[in-house]
């Protein structure tokens, strides 16, 4: 139930897409400026992954998440009211932000539902719905926002109330039990005061490995697709096949790979195989970008998403205690939504400037350097665990 609501809440985000498009084409701002307002969105996902998780510690993943989902629903309905820069600018943050706090209350309540031997699983669970979520929500929107802008910012208030609702009568009576069940436990053990994740070095340490890998990894949303364009050749009908192959592709092959590397590989071994994996999937399209090598760079970039993404997750998990487990997702999601931010001026900056071909070199060897990062880190961080 909970990757059945995630799932109606990412096929819900069908308005990011299409948000430079109505921004340039129906709002008339020019191309800069569109820019700047999108970065607000990335600015917005950092500080709802830190209030998150510093809610979620204090009243409860179920609090966080339905007051997330349902005061999504009069924030997406608002968006089309604002018509400069700085009114949708401020809009967005605001969405972005409540919308964000959504994300580590969720995993928490990941690891509150699922067995400890099934906890990667559930997270793979969880990632396959967010993955069909994103390829349902692209394709409904230029379909919708084809009808009228407005149509599709309703749209998506309806599924995010749709989702809040299911979420609410799913597992409002099951969080009282789970949390009488909880305050019983408190009431026979003394409770041991937790360190917060932003005192914690190793785990700091790790998250930043872990926003250098998603820098690399998120190229995938913004210099790929230009690559693809501009040096590649592809027609756009292209480019969303072969993207529309890489999710259908995670569905497809997800859970069984999580479950060979649980069986075969230490998280150490998993980290490392899905990180060079990425970095190779990069590397090689600085030599050949005919169609065959850009399905195998694509089918090496969904491997390696699926041995570390999840895994993260994990690793968050197993590094926080019991009643800090918001913080810790907080923090890890926070690693993530600055790549978010970085990647796409970054990577378009040293596209323009060096070459593609630099580009995706220097991201194979930084891929390469990250992998050893993971191999070593996650031992000593996770030693006593």
């Amino acid at each position: 139930m909970l990757a059945l609501v995630m799932l109606i809440n990412r096929a819900g985000s069908m308005v990011l897409p299409f948000l430079g498009v109505y921004m340039t084409a129906h709002l008339h701002f020019s191309i800069e400026n569109s820019g700047i307002v999108l970065s607000f969105f990335g600015i917005g996902s950092v500080l709802g992954s830190w209030l998150g998780g510093l809610i979620t510690d204090k009243i409860g993943e179920y609090g966080v998440q339905s007051l997330s989902l349902l005061l999504s629903v009069p924030l997406f309905c608002m968006i089309p009211l604002f018509k400069t820069e700085v009114g949708l600018a401020s809009i967005i943050l605001i969405q972005s932000i409540v919308s964000e706090t959504f994300r580590p209350a969720n995993s928490v309540a990941i690891t509150k539902y699922a067995r400890p031997e099934n906890i990667t699983r559930a997270f793979s669970l969880n990632r396959m719905a967010v993955n069909l979520g994103f390829s349902i929500g692209p394709a409904l929107g230029g379909i919708l926002s084809a009808i009228s802008y407005e149509f599709l910012f309703f749209t998506n208030a309806l599924a995010a109330l749709l989702a809040g609702l299911m979420y609410i009568r799913f597992f409002g009576k099951r969080n009282k039990l789970a949390t009488l069940k909880s305050r019983k436990v408190k009431e026979a053990v003394v409770i041991k005061k937790e360190n917060s994740p932003y005192r914690d070095g190793k785990f700091l340490l790790y998250s930043f490995i872990c926003m250098l890998f998603s820098i690399c990894f998120f190229q995938l949303f913004s210099t790929l697709t230009i690559f693809y364009k501009d040096t590649a050749h592809l027609s756009q009908q292209n480019i969303g096949y072969i993207l529309g192959y890489s999710g259908f592709l995670i569905v497809l092959l997800e859970m069984g790979f999580v479950q060979i590397a649980e069986k075969y590989f230490s998280l150490a071994l998993t980290l490392f195989l899905g990180t060079v994996l990425c970095g190779i999937s990069y590397a090689m399209l600085a030599f050949d970008y005919s169609i065959l090598t850009l399905v195998v760079s694509m089918t090496l970039l969904c491997i390696g998403e699926i041995w570390t993404l999840p895994f993260m997750s994990t690793i968050t998990a197993l590094r926080s205690g019991e009643n800090n487990k918001g913080a810790y997702m907080g923090l890890n999601g926070i690693s993530v939504a600055l790549a978010f931010i970085i990647t796409p001026y970054v990577g378009t900056m040293t596209a323009d400037k060096l070459g593609f071909n630099t580009l995706w070199i220097g991201t194979g060897i930084l891929g390469i350097c990250i992998a050893v990062a993971f191999y070593f880190v996650i031992p000593w961080m996770l030693k006593k665990r």
